[in-house]
C-alpha cells in the first residue's frame, strides 16, 4: 500500500496515473502501490484478457488503456488490499468511470464483480453492485439510477443455438431506476426490469418485469405489487451503507 502513504493519498496517486492513460509502466506502478511488485512490464505489455478471445472482441475491442483498466479491476480481488473497503470501493469507482460506457456518480461495487466488456456497460447514479455478480455485457447492459444488484446475481445478454453452438443470439438487458435484484437471481437476454420493480432471490427472469412489481420463481412470475407504502423515487431511500457512506459528495 505504498509504505507510509495513507489510503486517501494512495487513491489520489493512482487516479493521477489513470488520468494520464495507462501503459505497461504505469500499470506496473499501480500494481506496486496495490502491494504486488512481481509483475514485469514486459509481461503486462503481452497480457490478454478472457474477453479478448470472445466472438465480440473485434466489435467491442478494448484500447490498450481499457485493457489495463480491466486487468486492474480483476487483479484487485486477488490481493489483500481488495478487502480494504475504504480503498477498494473508490478504486473500482475510478476504473468504472474510465472504462464503462457511462458511469454516474456514487457508483459502488463490492468484491469479485466480473464482466466481459466494461465498455458496453452503462450505470446511472447511486448504483450498488454487491459481491460475486457477473455481467455478460456482450449485447449491452444499461442500469438506471439507484439500482441495487445483490450477491451472486448473473445477467446474460447472449445465448447459443442448440443445433450449432457457434450460432449466438444477442439482446441487451435494461434495469430501470430504483429496481432491486436480489441474491442469485438470473436475468436472461432481452429482459427489461422496469422502474421500482423487485426480482426475488434465485428467480430466473426470462420476460420483462412490469414497474413496481415483485417477481419470483423459476421461471419468474408476477407475485404482487411492490409494497412501497405510497413512496416512490428518492422516498424509497436506496441508501446502501450506514449513513450513506460512499454516496455523498459525488
Amino acid at each position: 500500500m505504498g509504505g507510509k502513504m495513507t489510503v486517501a493519498k494512495n487513491i489520489l496517486s493512482i487516479e493521477k496515473l489513470m488520468d494520464k492513460g495507462l501503459d505497461a509502466v504505469r500499470t506496473q506502478q499501480i500494481l506496486k502501490m496495490l502491494g504486488f511488485g512481481g509483475f514485469r512490464s514486459d509481461m503486462i505489455r503481452e497480457l490478454r484478457l478472457y474477453c479478448d478471445y470472445l466472438p465480440k472482441a473485434e466489435e467491442l475491442c478494448y484500447t490498450e488503456n481499457q485493457r489495463y483498466l480491466h486487468f486492474l479491476w480483476d487483479a484487485l480481488d486477488k490481493l489483500p488490499v481488495g478487502v480494504v473497503a475504504n480503498f477498494a470501493i473508490p478504486f473500482r469507482r475510478m476504473i468504472a468511470e474510465r472504462l464503462f460506457k457511462r458511469c454516474g456518480k456514487n457508483f459502488i461495487a463490492d468484491e469479485n464483480v466480473r464482466f466481459n466488456f466494461g465498455n458496453n456497460i452503462e450505470v446511472g447514479d447511486d448504483v450498488f453492485i454487491n459481491r460475486g455478480v457477473f455481467l455478460d455485457s456482450k449485447a449491452g447492459i444499461k442500469i438506471g439510477n439507484s439500482v441495487c444488484i445483490t450477491e451472486f446475481v448473473v445477467i446474460f445478454t447472449h445465448s447459443h443455438s442448440e443445433s450449432d453452438h457457434a450460432e449466438r443470439l444477442y439482446a441487451p438487458v435494461v434495469i430501470e431506476d430504483y429496481a432491486k435484484i436480489y441474491t442469485e437471481a438470473m436475468i436472461l437476454p432481452g429482459v427489461t426490469v422496469h422502474k421500482e420493480a423487485i426480482v426475488a432471490a434465485k428467480a430466473l427472469v426470462a420476460r420483462d418485469v412490469p414497474p413496481r412489481t415483485l417477481v419470483a420463481g423459476i421461471p419468474a412470475k408476477e407475485v404482487r405489487e411492490r409494497d412501497t407504502k405510497g413512496r416512490s423515487g428518492k422516498e424509497l431511500n436506496h441508501i446502501w451503507f450506514y449513513k450513506g457512506k460512499f454516496q455523498k459528495g459525488g
